[in-house]
């Protein structure tokens, strides 16, 4: 007698299969995404691994664009503060599947960060898994699509019935890794708040604050309780003091006013930025 298994039966006993002998391996990652990719369309995957304070780890990178690679260096250092998937881990302890959209502010494909991160590496659509696998630690298994498809609610809702599953594989593979304890990541946000704090009214850097994470002048000013004239006048005075004339000035000014002071310890990153002869070739190129 002919047996015949449920396809997404069989594509998720492989993903487990594939996974259990790989668990604190290094290849772990590498059959997790093949496993998913198995039951859903995958252009491009990342796996990045946030422990305790320390910067992001990336444990996992695929994507067809090779002009990414630098685009990755700007987020491993500093642009990851920014990203809508680590401030719904960090700031709302949000985990689960998520597609870009339900976390990202309603303006944010006019944000530099996305040009900068999605549209530079090809990107149409992502969803991801945010995974808690310990105290202050949690894993980000980003999937993406570089074509013109969508992912659909049935690929998500296949994504989203594997959730317990892809969490216990990654709480068992991480659960013995830990994090330096540096706090790196708190002075990155310390960095972030403070930034041209030096220059600017309190107002303006809360202005410029919401701008970088990717608010409409609408959405500051709701978030600010001022109108949305006060929030141009704001960014207008900012933008001058700071010496940019566009949120993607503004944006690799921040990145690199912070990448440039790698001993950080609290307080307006342009200050000995500012102070320090400016060398040619910036993130910005």
């Amino acid at each position: 007698m002919t047996t015949h298994l449920d396809p997404k039966l069989a594509a998720l006993s492989n993903l487990v299969a594939r996974c259990l002998p790989a668990l604190r391996g290094d290849d772990f990652a590498v059959e997790l995404i093949a496993g998913l990719r198995a039951l859903v369309p995958i252009d491009d995957a990342t796996v990045l691994y946030y422990a305790g304070g320390d910067l992001p780890s990336l444990v996992y990178r695929e994507t067809p664009q090779a002009r990414a690679s630098d685009t990755m260096e700007r987020f491993l250092a500093g642009a990851f503060l920014l990203d809508p998937f680590y401030k719904a881990a960090t700031e709302q302890q949000r985990f689960g599947v998520f597609l870009l959209k339900e976390l990202a502010p309603a303006s944010f494909q006019d944000s530099e960060y996305y040009h900068s991160w999605y549209r530079n590496c090809g990107f149409t659509d992502e969803c991801g898994y945010l995974i808690e696998v310990g105290k202050d630690a949690f894993v980000n298994v980003a999937l993406g699509r570089v074509e013109q498809q969508r992912f659909s609610q049935a690929q998500l809702r296949t994504l989203r019935s594997l959730q317990p599953a892809i969490e216990e594989l990654c709480r068992q593979h991480w659960a013995s890794e830990s994090g330096s304890g540096e706090g790196i990541r708190k002075h990155l946000h310390l960095a972030l708040d403070d930034f041209g704090s030096s220059l600017l009214t309190d107002r303006e850097t809360q202005v410029i604050n919401l701008v970088l994470h990717g608010h409409s002048t609408k959405s500051v000013a709701t978030r600010l309780g001022i109108s949305v004239e006060t929030v141009k006048l704001h960014r207008k005075h900012a933008y001058a003091k700071l010496e940019v004339s566009s949120q993607a000035e503004l944006f690799y000014l921040f990145l690199d006013s912070l990448m440039s002071n790698k001993d950080y310890r609290g307080g307006d990153t342009l200050v000995s930025y500012l102070a320090k002869p400016q060398q040619t070739g910036s993130l910005s190129s």
